[in-house]
């Protein structure tokens, strides 16, 4: 059952939603979230997709896109929309992360997600071997851990042996292309990503993202603006700058990410939904009234809470 808001929100993680920031809930007036984890999921979460979708409405929100590890939520959206999501004014879209439970490297479950509506297609993550890698050795990251048991993951390199993308790879970028769709990179490692956006463009695909550079990828300012000049998105996850435990000075954490890019490249973006973490608008909130803090200028701040994401998603 959807919760109320006001049951949605925790006294603790969501403490400062009480607060009155006018300045702050203007400039979220039509943004657009491109990474929230909501259930159902192998992992604990704290929202629903109509939880989520419930609580960007608060603050104006026009659209976010549901997004899962394990399987495709464009079917989960597709059924609430006659089951309350209808009501509420935020678009919700969904794809589909190339893991193993959907078979890695498949073009069908790509096709699948795409011609059912999503507009999203997620290389590796938690199967991609940086991230298997970076876990292996950092037990504390926070990451989320299934709550069913799940056979052991294995590592899908969209590489071959040559060191070219794997024809699986190009088949993938042949069907995002054909749908117009979202390529994001995923969890890849850098080298690998080095390879994926020249192959991208090469088969067509217009929109790509790279999401937290500085979280598993490996990806250094200068790489990040190398990627910026080629037409790639950089992502910033909340969940990583004002997220259950704030870092001092978010905007600084990731400065030259953000001048390597530009606001005209750089998107912010929740990644949560996860149990134990604040509610994305929550994050949403910090995150605007800290780069104001900051001195960045408030039609900044739209494109990268909105403006590009939203760019990215219109047909």
């Amino acid at each position: 059952m959807t919760q109320t808001i006001s049951e949605l929100w925790d006294p603790v993680l969501d403490a400062d939603r009480q607060q009155a920031d006018p300045e702050v809930d203007e400039l979220l007036q039509g943004a657009v979230d491109l990474h929230t984890h909501p259930g159902p999921s192998p992992f604990p979460r704290r929202m629903s997709i109509l939880d989520a979708a419930t609580d960007a409405a608060t603050v104006g929100f026009r659209a976010l896109v549901a997004k899962s590890h394990h399987h495709s939520m464009q079917t989960d959206i597709l059924a609430l929309e006659t089951a309350g999501l209808q009501d509420v004014p935020v678009k919700v879209y969904g794809g589909v992360a190339l893991n193993r439970t959907v078979g890695g490297l498949n073009p069908y479950a790509v096709e699948l997600a795409l011609r059912m509506g999503g507009r999203v297609v997620w290389f590796p993550t938690i199967s991609s071997p940086a991230h298997l890698e970076f876990h292996a050795h950092n037990h504390s990251s926070g990451f989320p851990v299934a709550g069913i048991p799940l056979r052991e993951n294995e590592p899908i390199s969209v590489l071959d042996e040559s060191g070219a993308l794997k024809t699986a790879a190009r088949d993938v970028l042949d069907v995002i292309a054909a749908e117009s769709a979202i390529l994001n990179c995923g969890h890849l490692p850098a080298a690998e990503i080095d390879v994926l956006i020249p192959g991208a463009l090469e088969a067509g695909v217009t929109r790509i993202v790279v999401s937290h550079p500085e979280f598993v990828l490996g990806a250094g300012p200068d790489r990040i603006g190398r990627w910026a000049r080629q037409g790639v998105f950089v992502e910033h996850c909340l969940a990583m700058l004002v997220g259950r435990e704030p870092k001092p000075e978010p905007v600084a954490k990731i400065a030259e990410f953000y001048q390597a890019a530009g606001p005209g490249q750089t998107i912010f973006s929740s990644d949560l939904g996860q149990k134990g973490n604040p509610l994305p608008v929550t994050a949403y909130r910090r995150m605007v009234r800290a780069l104001l803090d900051s001195g960045v200028v408030p039609a900044d701040i739209k494109a990268m809470t909105g403006g590009n994401a939203g760019g990215l998603l219109a047909g």
